[in-house]
């Protein structure tokens, strides 16, 4: 065989490449850790692919080492120390090596260009692929295929920049897979500071019959007619900086989970999922959770009722920044006789949010959800935001879906952390549960179109801070019980009928917490099993409140965020004494002291008009006008 003009020195302490640099950047002086942006596109045919490219090759010491160097006129350079063990056929630039080796770990190193090429591994034990500055452009099947199930290390050498291209048709083999431009039946594990472009015009671009493993590297997904990626067992991603643009889904595992650990994600697809587990079988031990503890990830999906993340089991994110915008429409799918809708993340069971997580989910198509899950959702810190702008999306009178922000089928308990959530279409509720919902603390600020929180069952708060502002309904509205024994809760609700607090005819128990709500009615407290004394006041106009003891004790300062023709308020705090009187004033003006969402602390209140009395002989007591439609005297369906 010829031999290439190649520098390559036995090193004996080394197995894999080493590079002649270490710095983080490709030839083109790019930080490879920063996240790149790929062009939208519709179809691969549409992606230009030059049959120049600058790879770049560099000198590299590799131990173990076979050499190939594509050139012109489908010639190969090949320097094979192992030829009695391993051979190499060159078929018009199509390389297949068959390797017997059972205890050496070769390293094939990959050079030159090809634009009717291709390579294929026949391997009996593991080994590497060390891409050198090789651009291959396959005129059918994978640019490179692997029939070996055995481990795979892909080294991206570094300051190379290095493409596979698949052919536009795939050849007939019913004893192979061959499902992608880079394809293998074993492990992917790729590593190295190099930089690889992988285009998939026929099937996937990257795909493994067992795990994807991604360390190290620049790698991006031009274009991608199936998925940018597509595992088996599981994808796992450590480092590096990966861009995927694909029509169907970014990344999918069939058989297994999704970990994301570290390093820079981009995804755009056209018309599948970003990330996903599949897995459909009955098989319990599979794991199908997703998991994200760290990395920087910004995904965009822009098909009918596509997800951002979706997983067939448990969604876990612990750590990092994600950043999620979803544009298609629901649709109802004649398959499953249902509405679907986009979601920023979807969850088959479960869902926890923990660490210093950062979650930043967009949504505008119609029925678009930010967060939809099957199971229960926690929230155990981070930071959450969701916002939806799509309308509401019908079928039929039967069939319809509106754009939620977060939404539980079961319990929703939030422990800490902050979520900020804002809609604004039709029937567009902000924190939903299906079962139970829990705060037990955290910062959460709610502006909704309808309510701002809902739950079927029962609505518990025993900390934290609550805003909700509702543009059309109630603002805190349970189906079922109200149970408040701590934090701070203020709730906005629309004008009549519409409550800052609705439980309908159930028990509604306050034990502690300061607690304002305003619409232009309230459920009221259920008074046999309060423990704290509320206030029920309604009146006109007014855009400031402000309640004090004959002895001049403050107990509330409040600032309204909107005007209301006649309003319900309900005000309950610990401040409130036993038997004791006080005088409500509106108007007036403050200054200084801190306010959290209107509700002032220290603050200087110059007094307006005096607008009524009370005296706490009883666990609730009524102000004012509190009938009309909606309301509900004293709670729980008992009498006043």
């Amino acid at each position: 065989m010829k031999k290439i003009l190649f520098f390559l020195p036995i090193v004996l302490f080394c197995c894999l490449p080493i590079s002649c640099s270490s710095d983080n950047f490709n030839e083109e002086g790019l930080n490879n850790n920063e996240i790149e942006e790929v062009e939208d596109f519709e179809n691969v045919e549409d992606i230009e692919i030059p049959e120049d490219f600058e790879t770049n090759t560099q000198d590299v010491n590799i131990e173990n080492a076979v050499s190939i160097t594509f050139g012109e006129n489908n010639t190969v350079s090949i320097t094979n120390p192992y030829s009695d063990q391993i051979s190499i056929v060159n078929d018009g630039g199509n390389l297949v090596i068959t390797s017997s080796i059972i205890d050496t770990e070769v390293n094939y190193v990959l050079s030159g260009q090809t634009t009717q090429g291709s390579l294929k591994i026949y391997s009996d034990y593991k080994f590497g692929l060390v891409m050198n500055g090789i651009s291959i452009i396959s005129e059918s099947g994978p640019a490179i295929n692997i029939q070996s199930s055995k481990k795979v290390s892909v080294s991206l050498t570094d300051k190379t920049s290095n493409r596979l291209v698949d052919g536009t048709t795939y050849p007939e083999n019913e004893t192979e897979d061959m499902k992608a431009a880079l394809f293998s039946e074993g492990q992917l594990i790729f590593s190295g500071n190099g930089s690889l472009q992988i285009i998939g015009r026929n099937k996937h671009s990257i795909c493994s019959d067992d795990y994807v493993r991604i360390n190290e590297g620049s790698i991006t997904i031009t274009g991608s007619t199936k998925d940018g990626i597509h595992t088996n067992d599981y994808f796992e991603m450590n480092g590096g900086t990966l861009v995927i643009n694909s029509a169907s889904d970014g990344i999918e595992c069939e058989e297994g989970y999704v970990s994301i650990n570290n390093g820079s994600l981009t995804i755009k697809s056209s018309g599948g999922d970003a990330i996903k587990t599949s897995y459909k079988g009955d098989d319990t031990s599979i794991n199908r959770n997703i998991d994200i503890s760290g990395g920087n990830i910004k995904i965009t999906v822009m098909g009918k009722a596509a997800k951002g993340i979706k997983s067939k089991g448990n969604i876990g994110i612990s750590g990092g920044q994600l950043d999620i915008t979803t544009t298609g429409n629901a649709y109802y799918d004649t398959d499953d006789v249902d509405v679907t809708s986009s979601a920023g993340i979807k969850a088959d069971e479960d869902m926890t949010v923990s660490g210093n997580s950062t979650i930043t989910i967009k949504s505008t198509g119609s029925g678009g959800k930010g967060i939809n899950i099957d199971g229960t959702l926690t929230f155990n810190g981070g930071v959450t935001t969701v916002t939806t702008t799509g309308d509401q999306y019908v079928y039929d009178r039967n069939n319809d879906t509106a754009a939620k922000a977060i939404k539980s089928d079961d319990d929703l308990t939030v422990n800490s952390g902050t979520i900020k959530i804002k809609t604004s279409k039709t029937e567009a509720e902000g924190l939903e549960s299906k079962a139970t919902l829990t705060i037990n603390g955290g910062n959460i600020e709610i502006e909704a179109y309808d309510d701002c929180i809902n739950a079927s069952d029962h609505i518990e708060i025993t900390g934290g801070t609550v805003y909700c502002l509702s543009q059309s309904n109630d603002a805190i509205d349970s189906n079922g019980t109200l149970s408040i024994s701590g934090g701070t809760v203020i709730a906005i609700g629309a004008s009549a009928p519409e409550e800052g607090f609705d439980c309908d005819n159930n028990t509604f128990k306050i034990t502690g917490g300061t607690i304002i709500g305003l619409g232009g009615s309230t459920s009221s407290p259920t008074s046999s099993v309060s423990t704290q004394r509320s206030l029920v006041y309604g009146a006109n106009s007014y855009e400031i409140i402000h309640i004090e003891s004959a002895s001049g004790t403050e107990i509330l300062t409040f600032k309204l965020p909107k005007t209301f023709s006649q309003t319900v308020m309900l005000f309950s705090s610990p401040l409130m004494a036993a038997n004791t009187s006080y005088t409500i004033y509106t108007g007036g003006s403050i200054s200084g002291g801190t306010s959290t969402y209107g509700l002032y602390t220290g603050a200087t209140y110059t007094k307006g008009n005096s607008v009524g009395t009370f005296t706490t002989s009883s666990m609730v007591n009524t102000v004012g006008s509190t009938g009309g439609p909606g309301g509900n005297p004293g709670g729980g369906g008992k009498p006043w």
